[in-house]
């Protein structure tokens, strides 16, 4: 029998199926202190909380049975995640459950923002009958476009053609077929500038979406736009937006997430063109028990099956072939991290993997995710992580391959990784060298030896005298400082590239400058969000869209 321990309050119509299964027994606990807790928790094999009680690596320490945590939603802040893999505790979470109950907030308030129904509302309800000051628009025939067309983006295209709209759909994962069976158009974020009445927003806030929405983007929508955000805050620049409408080139917006929550800015809570709601796009009764039920349902699954889906925590291994691995984890997350970058920021339709070497004896089932997860964060954060990522590349359509080589490719070690998207493809070697630490040998056909950094710059360029020196020149001339350099090339006199060290961030200024420079044919800033170390607190919840 296993014992399950719930706290604060879980729908119990949610809990149905562990309260009914025999080889379960539920008890139900007030929220308590973790004192309190303490004093009972090593009782229980599992814990399911909401976002009240505190699972402190303190208390975790007295959890000399529990196997999992359940977080009864999203956001696992009130977990200490570290504390439990450590202790080889698995933390799960329901990124799902909220998918319905986000989409019709989303339709709630891009209907709310149409026919400016708080403004009328809050007028009429003091006394004052005003019909003419609120004429709205319609949707039917107005054009949609869905930045992000992950789960919650593509319910609300779904039920926005129900009102006639016209759908855009930009996604870097949308294919033209998966865009032909939901009946919309896969769009470009241009062409979803140019021709959107309302735009929705419906990804990961990560460094690649932060801002994404800013004054450039503004600058070529059409006039009388209308944004609606119940993703994340920061996606859009607040400061843009609040311009955009006072300018009137914007109608008006509808937003339910913030850059600073609780919001306090008065630019936004006071502009009558503004609609705003206090992060309720989960809040629903349905969606409530929704993740009750997730939660419960994977319990089961763990404990009977030893099957995990939702788990927001590293995979464990022994401490041996971590030891031995440690290195070539950190690298297999930054090779994953610079190859999709390679393919020119596309979603992957096909991903190799190959070892070489003495991995090919070791279980490198942990490097695999490891690599896999580098590449799928650059477009998914943090809602991809080890225990998920086969999942979600299933659901996305990718295909991957991993093959061991007896085959010797010049070092005791070495891993390929090359992502492929129609006839492009990227593809990066690495290897570990004894006193050297991480080395990426090989970038597509090109030898090369580099150390990976946070701040690269990848050149392709034709291989002619000066060409060193003019791009040394030129970030001189911008104060960047270059760590090192490294050359490859396949002939003399042929292509060839370079690969730049930096010591700070890359601007596109410098990126259009490099290309001008005669016989320079590409120039792509590269960076890591992890150098030094495998992180695993990077792995953590699935934000509110999963792409």
């Amino acid at each position: 029998m296993y014992k399950v321990l719930v706290t604060d309050g879980i729908s119990q119509t949610g809990l149905k199926c562990l309260v009914d299964h025999a080889n379960f027994i539920v008890e139900r606990q007030p929220t308590l202190p973790t004192d309190e807790l303490k004093k009972i928790i090593g009782d229980y094999d599992a814990l399911i909380v909401r976002s009240q009680t505190k699972v402190t690596g303190e208390l975790l320490e007295a959890a000399g049975r529990l196997r999992v945590i359940a977080r009864a939603g999203v956001g696992v802040d009130n977990i200490d995640v570290n504390a439990a893999t450590k202790k080889g505790i698995i933390v799960i979470n329901a990124p799902g459950a909220n998918t319905i109950a986000a989409t019709e907030h989303t339709l709630a308030m891009m209907l709310a923002m149409a026919r400016k129904i708080p403004q009328a509302h809050q007028k009429t309800s003091c006394g004052e009958w005003d019909r003419n000051s609120f004429k709205g628009v319609e949707l039917y025939k107005k054009t949609l476009g869905v930045v992000g067309m992950g789960k919650i983006g593509t319910e609300v295209a779904k039920r926005a053609k129900g009102f006639g709209m016209n759908i855009l759909g930009f996604d870097p994962y949308l294919t033209e077929d998966r865009a032909k069976k939901l009946g919309i158009t896969k769009a470009s974020l241009d062409l979803i500038a140019a021709e959107a009445d309302f735009i929705t927003i419906h990804t990961p806030l990560t460094n690649d979406t932060r801002g994404i929405i800013n004054d450039e983007f503004l600058s070529k929508t059409k006039k009388g736009v209308r944004f609606v955000n119940c993703a994340r805050g920061g996606i859009i620049d607040e400061k843009a937006l609040v311009r955009a409408i006072q300018s009137g080139h914007v109608a008006g917006a509808a937003l339910d997430v913030f850059e600073k929550e609780p919001v306090a800015d008065p630019e936004l809570l006071q502009n009558p063109n503004i609609i705003v709601t206090p992060h309720l796009g989960a809040s629903t009764v349905e969606a409530q028990e929704k993740v009750a039920e997730e939660v419960s349902a994977e319990i089961v699954e763990i404990f009977e099956k030893q099957s995990i889906q939702n788990a927001v925590n590293m995979p464990q291994m022994s401490g041996e072939t971590q030891a031995k691995l440690q290195p070539y984890l950190v690298l297999g997350d930054q090779v994953g991290q610079l190859v999709i970058q390679l393919l020119k920021n596309s979603a992957p339709t096909k991903i190799e993997i190959n070892y070489y070497g003495d991995l090919i004896d070791e279980d490198t089932e942990l490097l695999t995710r490891t690599m896999l997860r580098g590449v799928l964060s650059y477009h998914l954060s943090d809602s991809v992580n080890l225990i998920n990522v086969l999942h979600l590349l299933k659901e996305q359509g990718v295909s991957y391959n991993v093959q061991k080589n007896a085959t010797n490719k010049g070092f005791a070690n070495y891993l390929e990784l090359s992502v492929s998207q129609g006839d492009e493809t990227a593809r990066i070697g690495a290897t570990v060298l004894n006193g050297y630490g991480a080395r990426i040998v090989k970038i597509n056909q090109y030898r090369i030896d580099v150390k990976p950094e946070k701040y690269l710059l990848y050149i392709k360029h034709q291989d002619v005298p000066g060409m060193i020196g003019k791009v040394g020149s030129l970030l001189g001339d911008y104060q960047i400082n270059i760590g090192t350099m490294q050359v490859g090339r396949t002939e003399v006199g042929g292509e060839a590239i370079m690969v730049l060290t930096l010591d700070k961030t890359l601007g596109t200024e410098v990126s259009r400058e490099l290309v001008q420079i005669p016989g320079l044919d590409e120039a792509q800033f590269l960076e890591l969000s992890n150098v030094d170390t495998f992180d695993a607190g990077r792995i953590e919840p699935q934000a509110v869209e999963s792409v």
